[in-house]
């Protein structure tokens, strides 16, 4: 791809402006109800400019940076999976008419997306997500349409979280593929990005807006973020033999110790970028003449997930964090050959009960290694 270019802060107003201008639906990070989520643009002002965010384990504030960042915070609370895979989705409705009833598909997805400023864990996780919903024998259509014709902008982190452990899984915080473009915000001597094309649209456009390229000193710069950036990490987590770790402790007393604490109040997977659960549900009016199927995000915490007629296959809370952070740490690995996890530290954050996947898969270690003493 191209060598890396400076983008102008006006350059990213023009970008927005010109993906706008191609029939993109131009979303990205913004405040809202005292949370940075991922909602529809207009210009550069709706980005949280000068707003960082303090993450720990049951805890999320927002602050002011004291200066004028538009992308001075970790993650915002939902990721891009929102978007590509909704929480909500209409499959069918269905009508009573004089005589029988009538089906009509839910419309296809018509607008394509443009996504700014998507972290790189998040972009990992838009990777592993593509695998499991469109690489497979039976590709999810509509998120295949969302995915075919989105546009990425990924954004390096400069300022992890305490709960962000990306760089222990290999996953930022500087993006390395799956993007159109990537920025780098730098703020000093002046405010400016340094810009990378990650695929041919990604280069059109710079080269429309007329990018000058980078200086060495742009680019010692980034390189310094980004080692900063791994440096603050919040969180740490080994994954060496990660896997065969979480099969042995299948039965260890952790399990209970853990759901001592555990509200199994689904947060965790609500908040996952790529947990991918989902249930269907049937609607209709007051009148009975209208019916709709709507699938869902659904979650492994729920008891009612794994009923099989009148019985629970897992119904202890246990059993359904056992269930999850193996699937999410070790089965994945079986069913798509990589990680189910990005290190977002999501999980960590929105916890009412401050769990800590990193501190309970060294809890594990421990136990194990205890056994192994013993």
């Amino acid at each position: 791809m191209a060598e890396a270019s400076i983008l102008e802060l006006h350059g990213l107003q023009d970008l927005l402006q010109i993906l706008r201008s191609r029939g993109y639906r131009v979303m990205g990070p913004t405040v809202r109800d005292g949370v940075i989520t991922v909602s529809d643009i207009a210009n550069i002002d709706d980005l949280p400019r000068g707003v960082g965010d303090d993450q720990d384990a049951g805890h999320y504030r927002l602050r002011d940076r004291g200066d004028d960042a538009l992308f001075g915070f970790a993650a915002p609370m939902q990721s891009a999976k929102s978007v590509f895979f909704p929480a909500d989705e209409l499959l069918w409705r269905g009508r009573r008419e004089s005589e029988g009833f009538s089906t009509e598909p839910a419309e296809a997805p018509s607008e394509p997306v443009a996504l700014i400023g998507v972290r790189s864990c998040d972009l990992a996780a838009v990777g592993v997500q593509d695998v499991v919903l469109s690489s497979r024998g039976f590709p999810d259509s509509r998120y295949v349409a969302r995915r075919e014709d989105a546009f990425v902008v990924a954004t390096t982190c400069a300022d992890p979280a305490g709960t962000c452990f990306c760089a222990s899984m290999g996953t930022g915080p500087k993006p390395s593929a799956g993007y159109d473009i990537a920025l780098t915000e730098l703020l000093e001597p002046e405010h400016r990005f340094v810009a990378e094309a990650g695929s041919q649209a990604g280069a059109d456009i710079l080269a429309q807006l007329g990018t000058e390229p980078a200086t060495s000193e742009d680019t010692s710069a980034t390189e310094q973020l980004v080692t900063d950036a791994v440096a603050s990490m919040g969180r740490i987590m080994r994954t060496d033999d990660l896997r065969n770790l979480l099969y042995s402790q299948a039965q260890s007393r952790h399990w209970d110790e853990v759901a001592s604490r555990c509200l199994a109040c689904q947060n965790c997977t609500m908040v996952c970028p790529t947990c991918f659960c989902t249930s269907v549900e049937d609607v209709s009016d007051l009148s009975g003449d209208l019916d709709e199927r709507h699938r869902v995000w659904d979650s492994c915490f729920s008891q009612e997930y794994s009923r099989l007629h009148t019985n629970f296959v897992r119904d202890s809370t246990a059993s359904r964090y056992r269930q999850w952070i193996t699937h999410k740490l070790a089965a994945w690995t079986d069913q798509f050959g990589m990680s189910g996890c990005v290190g977002c530290g999501r999980c960590v954050t929105w916890c009412p009960a401050a769990i800590d996947i990193t501190a309970e898969v060294a809890a594990l270690r421990n136990s194990a290694d205890q056994d192994r003493e013993g």
